[in-house]
C-alpha cells in the first residue's frame, strides 16, 4: 500500500516546489523554467509572484528579459497567458495547442464556417500580417476580412492565435509602462530561434509539472495543462516515480528527488498575486483552498488570496494614489498579521510612497467596495 500523504503534507510540498515555502535565489529565468511559467494574463499582477518567491528580486530583473525577448507572454498551458523563457514558450506551445485549438473549434470554428483548407490559408495570411508587424487582434481581424469579406473577423483572428506561436510585445507587460495587448509572432519575434526549438514531449512536461506542483494526481495534471488523456503517460512513467496516496486514497505521483519537508514546515504568511499558479495547478485545490475562499464568484476576476500557514486566510487588494499606497486586508476566519510581509509588498510596488495597511471585515466584496 502506498503511504498517505495528508492534506499539510500535500501543502508543504506544494509550497516548496512553488518557491513559496521560503523564498530562492534562483534567476528569474531559472525560476519561470522551474514553474514551467507564471500565470499572467494581467499585464504587471505576475511580478508580485516573482517578488514572493525570489530573494532580492527586482521588477527590472523581468522586464528587461521581457523587453529583448529572453521571456515572453504567450497562450500556452490551457490557453491562457503565461510568462515563460522563449525556449520554453517554444517547447512547450505544440504540445498544449491543441487545446485552444479544441476550443476554437467548439466556438469560433462554429461561426466562421470555413473548410480546413480555407482556415490553414487564414492563418497563413495571419502569420504574414503580424510578421510585418504587431497587431491587436481587432485590428488582425480588419485585415483578414479584407480579404475575407462577409466571414466574422473575430474568429478569424482567433484562427491565428490558436494554430500559430504568437506573443505578447512590449510595452504591454513591462513594468510601469502600458500599451495595447498587440501579438507577433514567435518566429518574427526572436527570429534566431525559429525552428530551432524541438517540441517538448509530453512525459518532460508531466516530469517537469510534477517538479512544481507534486506530489498530483493524473486530474491535477491535466487540469494545469488542459491536456487529457494523461493516464496513460504517468502509466509510461511509474517505474521512475514515487507513488503515495492521499486521504481519500487517489493516487499521488512524484519526482524522487522532490522535496516533501513534512508537515510541521513552517510556511511564512504570502501575498498571492491574483492568477497564482499555486491556486491554479490542481483539480484538487484543498491542499492549499480552505472551505471558506469564497465570496467572489460571479465578478468575473480572482482574487489576490493570503496565505497563512500555507493557507488561504483572507484576500488583499492595494489602492494607490499619488501620495499613499494603501494595503486591504479582508480576513476570512479572525485576525491574522500579515504585516511584514505586506510593509515588504508595499515597499515593492509603490516605492516611496506614503504606505498603510488597512484590514475591513467582510471578505471579498467588502474589500473591493473599501479599496475602490
Amino acid at each position: 500500500m502506498p503511504k498517505v500523504l495528508d492534506r499539510r503534507s500535500l501543502n508543504r510540498a506544494t509550497l516548496a516546489r512553488q518557491l513559496l515555502l521560503e523564498r530562492s535565489a534562483l534567476s528569474v529565468p531559472e525560476a519561470v523554467e522551474h514553474l514551467v511559467g507564471l500565470q499572467a494574463q494581467t499585464p504587471h499582477s505576475w511580478y508580485t509572484g516573482l517578488w514572493n518567491r525570489l530573494t532580492g528580486f527586482r521588477p527590472e530583473h523581468a522586464s528587461d528579459l521581457l523587453a529583448d525577448g529572453r521571456l515572453v507572454r504567450a497562450a500556452t498551458l490551457r490557453s491562457t497567458i503565461h510568462l515563460m523563457t522563449t525556449r520554453d514558450a517554444l517547447a512547450v506551445r505544440p504540445l498544449v495547442g491543441v487545446v485552444g485549438e479544441r476550443m476554437w473549434a467548439s466556438n469560433f470554428g462554429r461561426k466562421l464556417g470555413l473548410p480546413p483548407q480555407e482556415v490553414t490559408e487564414v492563418v497563413a495570411e495571419g502569420r504574414r500580417i503580424l510578421a510585418e508587424a504587431p497587431s491587436t487582434f481587432a485590428e488582425l481581424g480588419q485585415r483578414l476580412g479584407a480579404r475575407w469579406p462577409g466571414r466574422d473577423q473575430a474568429a478569424m483572428a482567433q484562427a491565428v492565435r490558436v494554430f500559430e506561436t504568437l506573443v505578447q510585445v512590449p510595452p504591454r507587460g513591462l513594468w510601469g509602462r502600458s500599451g495595447k495587448a498587440a501579438h507577433t509572432t514567435a518566429d518574427a519575434w526572436r527570429p534566431d530561434l525559429a525552428g530551432t526549438v524541438p517540441p517538448m514531449p509530453v512525459e518532460e512536461l508531466v516530469r517537469r509539472y510534477l517538479g512544481a506542483f507534486g506530489p498530483a494526481t493524473v486530474r491535477d495534471a491535466q487540469t494545469w495543462s488542459g491536456l487529457t488523456r494523461l493516464a496513460e503517460v504517468f502509466e509510461a512513467l511509474r517505474p521512475g516515480l514515487v507513488v503515495f496516496a492521499d486521504e481519500q486514497g487517489r493516487e499521488l505521483f512524484d519526482l524522487p528527488e522532490a522535496p516533501r519537508p513534512g508537515p510541521d514546515a513552517p510556511a511564512a504568511p504570502r501575498l498571492l498575486y491574483d492568477f497564482d499558479n499555486l491556486l491554479l495547478g490542481h483539480a484538487d485545490r484543498t491542499r492549499v483552498v480552505t472551505e471558506s475562499f469564497t465570496g467572489f464568484e460571479g465578478q468575473n476576476m480572482m482574487p489576490a488570496a493570503i496565505l497563512v500557514d500555507g493557507f488561504t486566510a483572507g484576500f488583499w487588494r492595494v489602492s494607490v494614489t499619488k501620495a499613499r499606497a494603501t494595503l486591504w486586508i479582508a480576513p476570512l476566519d479572525g485576525p491574522i498579521d500579515v504585516s511584514s510581509e505586506a510593509a515588504g509588498l508595499l515597499e515593492f510596488l509603490a516605492p516611496g510612497a506614503g504606505h498603510e495597511i488597512r484590514s475591513v471585515e467582510g471578505g471579498w466584496r467588502a474589500l473591493v467596495d473599501a479599496s475602490a
